[in-house]
């Protein structure tokens, strides 16, 4: 059975014009956004790092916020803390920055949250047993609330070719140390010159495979006592690291998260298909632990690269489409690439989406054949 894919089209780069194309597809989800009153309504969104500018925008946000408030439902938007380096490792700088971008409740009409907690570990486990992951992390209110709504920004992607709906949900719902077992079959290490021998990451690490050893080079600490003493320096140079032992490592990704001088490394060499495979077998599990999910997609400015990494200059792949809108995020990835497609020839040349969507129906994700109605 195909699944139902609505497009509103955007035929100008204008304000009003997105919002109107908005509250045409709010008026087509109805139906499925209905909601008890007094119900907690998560919002899934990302804002972007702090040189993304092509996020979506705001007061778009607010619209979908209001349309849940009118209900007498209690809406909130999250996010998840980020493995790579930038403003959004941890709650207070990520936060921080989403109210710089203009994600406040007096912008958008209800709080803006980072659901993993202060540095990223905070969750409930799920034994899920796919092929690739077995076990996830995810925001504590996963597996207790119903109601589930995704908003997306479409883009490329430098590992997938594309980022959409899958995406957002698999790495924006988990928490670190499942972001880490996603992008990497590698086993973490520790970047010398960073680690300050504080001791966080020995003491996170469920396996005993972190230990202190001596440096290879002896470099100027950071002359503070405490770090100091730990490290067993003498005249205020340290002289000692954290070691990780990687046949004893398991990559769960604790230390990541321990970390606050960001010395502990992820390994980003994967092979796509693999790393494909694991965002559907996370975004699985993670969606089947609610009952009512509604996925919206903003396609235009449509970046090169994802909100993480993407700036001003960031080259543009396509043409402003619309916005579209979904039950079946793997439908509405699979038109929005096609539409992309149609407009212009990038994901021509970065095509391992195609794998991850097929991965996806095998999986029960959803479905690739849709109905487009144009509204």
């Amino acid at each position: 059975m195909k699944s139902k894919v609505y497009l509103a089209p955007i035929a100008e780069d204008a304000r009003h014009a997105r919002q109107a194309a908005l509250v045409k597809v709010l008026d087509a989800l109805r139906p499925a956004m209905q909601y008890d009153e007094g119900a907690f309504v998560p919002i899934k969104l990302t804002i972007g790092d702090s040189a993304c500018v092509h996020h979506m925008p705001p007061e778009l946000v607010r619209l979908v916020v209001e349309v849940i408030r009118a209900q007498g439902a209690r809406p909130f938007l999250f996010d998840t803390s980020v493995i790579y380096h930038g403003s959004r490792q941890n709650a207070v700088d990520h936060m921080g920055l989403a109210y710089k971008k203009g994600f406040h409740q007096a912008a958008v009409g209800a709080p803006f949250i980072v659901a993993d907690g202060l540095l990223g570990h905070d969750g409930r486990e799920y034994e899920i047993n796919a092929a690739h992951i077995k076990k996830i992390r995810v925001p504590s209110f996963v597996g207790i609330l119903e109601n589930l709504v995704v908003l997306s920004h479409a883009t490329g992607h430098v590992f997938s070719g594309y980022a959409g709906a899958i995406k957002n949900v698999a790495m924006g719902m988990s928490c670190r140390p499942t972001k880490q077992v996603q992008h990497s079959s590698l086993k973490p290490s520790i970047a010398e010159e960073k680690c300050t021998a504080c001791g966080a990451c020995i003491r996170s690490c469920p396996v005993n495979a972190i230990v202190f050893g001596p440096k290879r080079h002896r470099s100027p600490g950071l002359g503070h006592p405490p770090f100091a003493a730990l490290a067993g320096s003498r005249d205020g140079k340290r002289t000692e690291r954290a070691i990780i032992d990687t046949k004893k490592c398991i990559g769960c990704g604790e230390c990541l998260c321990a970390c606050r001088f960001e010395a502990v490394l992820v390994n980003w060499d994967e092979e796509m298909d693999v790393f494909c495979s694991r965002m559907v077998e996370a975004a699985a599990g993670i969606l089947s632990r609610f009952k009512k999910k509604v996925f919206i997609t903003f396609a235009f400015g449509i970046t090169q690269d994802c909100d993480c990494i993407s700036t001003k200059d960031d080259k543009l792949i396509s043409p402003d489409i619309g916005i579209l809108a979904s039950q079946d995020p793997l439908a509405l990835d699979q038109a929005t690439t096609d539409l992309m497609k149609d407009a212009f020839g990038f994901l021509k040349q970065h095509q391992a989406y195609r794998g991850m969507f097929r991965y996806a129906q095998k999986t029960g994700l959803g479905s690739l054949e849709y109905e487009l109605e144009k509204i």
